[in-house]
């Protein structure tokens, strides 16, 4: 009977795992789902919670995020394609949420929404508001490229990947963005 490098023998469990798990980095499949979650959760939940700036709207919006991707995971094609796809799930649902509230908020008289937004708002420190309110007034993508770039760390590709936009366009979504802060 022969052996892997390993001495195992090549037909016993031990063996037949190892060859598949060696197969699997060859094929550069994404890992499980699991080891996905944990390696990613934490920069999904900033970008959330920066995007919305609500930390409830980021609690429901990250569950739902990982509820569609755990639906949609086998259709995934391979690891390098994990991290962008999971911001665009949750740059998908953020906008959605976005549009919704701008359904609602025409509805609610303006007085009525204000009141509501004053006596459930944080105290926060005035800095942050200004960022906030100044990262608010950004158009969409120029936004989203902004904070997965400058705040989550993703190269452009991967922006590009997440938005559904070329590489070039990603990288003047964050140049305009820097361009229009800095001008305010």
């Amino acid at each position: 009977m022969s052996t892997t490098p390993l001495g195992l023998h090549k037909w016993s469990a031990a063996g037949v795992n190892m060859r598949v798990i060696g197969a699997k980095a060859k094929l550069n499949l994404p890992p499980p789902f699991d080891e996905a979650m944990t390696r990613h959760e934490r920069e999904i939940m900033r970008f959330i919670v920066r995007a919305t700036g609500d930390r409830e709207d980021a609690l429901d919006l990250f569950q739902e995020t990982w509820l569609r991707a755990y639906r949609a995971y086998r259709q995934l094609d391979s690891a390098e394609g994990l991290r962008p796809w999971l911001y665009r799930i949750a740059s998908n649902l953020c906008l959605n949420r976005k549009r919704d509230r701008a359904r609602r908020a025409r509805v609610i008289a303006d007085g009525q929404l204000a009141e509501e937004q004053a006596a459930s708002a944080p105290p926060v420190h005035e800095s942050a508001l200004d960022v906030k309110s100044l990262l608010r007034r950004l158009p969409n993508k120029q936004r989203q490229a902004l904070v997965m770039r400058k705040l989550a760390g993703l190269e452009y590709g991967e922006i590009a990947a997440a938005l559904g936009c070329s590489e070039e366009a990603a990288r003047a979504g964050v140049y305009l963005a820097m361009k229009k802060l800095k001008a305010e």
